[in-house]
């Protein structure tokens, strides 16, 4: 009986562990529901591209200048937001737009309040977060209620409105409180992640080598004994590929068969794919290729085009935003006893600079292409 058990060919079932991916909240976002701010966020973090397309956006609008009716109102009221508080570590009315616009166009919605103090005088204005802030319908459809999150997890209605900054991006009848920038990409960009992780596994799995060695028993001598043959062979693979100091041989008795895994396996073509969901991203966006680093081949004509949409889109962000700004110019007026009028004068919007590196890469990919070639040719 003990000679039969030993006969038994020894088996072992080996399942492997399926990659996961920092983004779940990705793969579980339904584009019928209403999608969370962490959703955003993920995208954002997960994909580089939409991050620096929002970046841009921003550091392209916030440029302007006040003028007053009085001078000296002005110079008073330009030293004020210049040094006016918008947080714990910035101070300026550019660190605030900046924070505002971005919140704006991740999240569709923007909630700011200005700080006053006992005598009347503006304070400072700063950026509320907004998973702490409820936005509801008001008794008329001109009138919105805003409350604040407790510590214990209700919610507290804000009586004076007066010291609230409210903005929607692109509102809607079903949506007043305004729409992301980002909507419509959580499928696109949980597509792209797919992608990206499967590239990943198969340069783990291809890239670096792993071996398949198989112990095949040539009778029952061998039989009886292929555990502890297959044992040994497998202490002595594992102390040849460990020794990373030298070239060591392996060295074994009977019929031993080694492979590489995945050597038979060719990777699969993701340029294509890849192109398509990156296409997705920059319509959305509307940042023109060459200035998120993209190459795609345009001609000059499509490039100033793709200048004059861009310009555009920032005039339409720079009107959203002024309003914003003369809430919190008019503030800071009447609280100093000041009636003179003022106007908000945005600086021109210029994008030479952008077109000048892009074509600058241009030019240097195409020499490294000809080089590329000459090479081949010799």
């Amino acid at each position: 009986m003990k000679n039969k058990q030993n006969n038994r060919a020894h088996t072992a079932s080996v399942q492997t562990a399926r990659a996961t991916s920092p983004y779940k909240v990705l793969d579980r976002y339904v584009p019928l529901s209403k999608p969370e701010f962490a959703v955003y966020d993920a995208i954002r973090e997960a994909v580089p591209m939409v991050d620096a397309a929002i970046l841009k956006i921003v550091r392209l609008v916030d440029n302007f200048n006040i003028t007053c009716s009085d001078i000296k109102v002005e110079k008073e009221l330009k030293e004020f937001l210049q040094n006016i508080p918008t947080g714990m570590c910035s101070k300026g009315i550019g660190s605030f737009i900046t924070s505002y616009l971005d919140s704006l166009l991740t999240y569709g919605t923007a909630v700011a309040e200005l700080a006053y103090s006992k005598n009347g005088d503006v304070l400072g204005v700063y950026n509320a977060p907004l998973k702490n802030i409820s936005l509801k319908r008001g008794k008329s459809p001109f009138h919105c209620t805003v409350s604040v999150r407790q510590e214990n997890g209700s919610f507290k209605e804000i009586t004076d409105n007066g010291r609230i900054l409210l903005t929607a991006l692109h509102p809607t009848a079903d949506c007043p409180e305004g729409n992301s920038l980002l909507k419509g990409m959580p499928f696109v960009t949980s597509v792209l992640l797919k992608i990206f992780d499967s590239v990943g596994t198969n340069f783990e799995r291809i890239g670096n080598l792993r071996y398949a060695v198989t112990y095949k028993p040539n009778d029952a001598m061998d039989s009886a004994f292929s555990a502890d043959r297959a044992a040994e062979i497998a202490k002595e693979w594992s102390a040849a590929m460990s020794d990373h100091e030298s070239v060591r041989d392996f060295v074994a008795v009977g019929d031993v068969d080694i492979k590489v895994i995945g050597a038979d396996n060719n990777m699969i073509e993701t340029e294509i794919p890849v192109r398509q969901m990156l296409e997705q991203i920059v319509a959305k966006t509307g940042i023109p290729p060459f200035m998120l680093g993209i190459s795609w081949s345009s001609t000059e004509r499509m490039a100033s085009v793709q200048n004059d949409m861009l310009t555009s889109e920032l005039q339409y962000y720079r009107s959203i935003l002024e309003p914003v700004i003369k809430r919190i110019c008019s503030a800071w007026l009447l609280s100093n006893g000041y009636l003179c009028s003022f106007n908000i004068n945005w600086n021109e919007i210029s994008l030479q600079d952008e077109v000048e590196l892009a074509q600058a890469r241009l030019y240097n990919a195409r020499a490294a292409q000809i080089e590329a070639q000459e090479v081949n040719r010799e």
